[in-house]
């Protein structure tokens, strides 16, 4: 048998570790790279029919229509992605009049979105409330399902501990994808985040519907030892469940081309994380707070 809430100092500390290296790269840091859903703005999908077009010839044509500010990646093959600030239907016109004097009849505008100010800020509103009302509906639900179990809150607040974890080390890893390969924030990255949500309690609940069953059966051991007993017995079931979904998100990153990328780049990271949280940081946390109330004391499991 593993000895998980043995070495929980380690995988705790580790955590808080990478807490800090998440807050830190999110505030004194680069930073998340905010797509238009955030900040408002037009971003513009062109096709080449040259290959050879390279990007300071697409900024050159953004230049000449009065954006030379624009964000410009390309994405192979002779397309690019453009992100200026909003373009009015005369700017629109400016851009279509530049790409026709450099590119006659070989350059296609496939796509174009524009998100004004105001519905970025409303974008931003709305995905911090949601997942605060998720955090919020997760309590009490775990209130309610381990009504009785002695101290239920504990479950509530110790999966919400969990939560926290996994979207602050989620949004530090996006810190990072977005400077080595231009990963966005944006509308399908907070839908990637709300699933992650459930996901990553959902495995929680696993570990610790395992925890109060095993606390049912008897009284004489201690809560490290139903803890750790109800990790080893539940671990398979959660590495299995992460690993065949994990396979299923990589397949489609490989082959659902670049529109779902940043979604699923998401996800395959709650996926990861979650599962790492629900065994190390959501059970451990139970257990710190079982055995010394925050204050030193030990006790042993009181059967509810």
């Amino acid at each position: 048998m593993i000895d998980f809430v043995g070495k929980r100092v380690w995988f705790v500390g580790a955590s808080a570790i990478l807490v800090v290296a998440s807050v830190l790269l999110l505030t004194v840091g680069p930073g998340l790279n905010e797509g238009i859903d955030f900040t408002g703005g037009t971003s513009t999908s062109l096709q080449f029919d040259d290959t050879n077009v390279e990007t300071d010839d697409v900024r050159s044509v953004f230049s000449q229509a009065g954006f030379a500010d624009a964000t410009i990646q390309s994405t192979g093959d002779g397309s690019f992605f453009i992100r200026t600030e909003v373009q009015g239907e005369s700017a629109q016109n400016d851009v279509e009049a530049a790409l026709n004097r450099a590119y006659p009849g070989t350059a296609k505008r496939t796509e174009v979105t524009t998100v004004g100010k105001t519905v970025a800020d409303d974008t931003v509103s709305n995905s911090i409330q949601a997942i605060v009302v998720a955090a919020v509906f997760i309590i009490l639900f775990l209130l309610w399902a381990f009504r009785s179990v002695r101290a239920a809150y504990r479950y509530g607040l110790a999966a919400v501990i969990a939560l926290i974890h996994d979207v602050i080390l989620t949004l530090g890893l996006f810190v990072i994808l977005g400077e080595l390969i231009n990963a966005e924030v944006n509308a399908s990255f907070i839908v990637g985040t709300l699933t992650v949500v459930g996901y990553s309690v959902n495995d929680t609940i696993v570990v610790f519907d395992r925890v109060r069953e095993n606390v049912r059966l008897g009284t004489s051991r201690t809560f490290r030892s139903v803890v750790n007993q109800s990790l080893n017995e539940s671990i398979m079931r959660s590495l299995g469940t992460s690993f065949t979904t994990a396979i299923v998100i990589v397949a489609m990153l490989l082959f659902g081309g670049g529109t779902l990328r940043d979604f699923l780049l998401v996800l395959l990271a709650g996926v990861v994380i979650g599962t790492y949280s629900s065994i190390f940081i959501a059970a451990q946390a139970l257990v710190f707070w079982e055995e010394r109330g925050f204050f030193g004391r030990r006790k042993a499991v009181e059967a509810s």
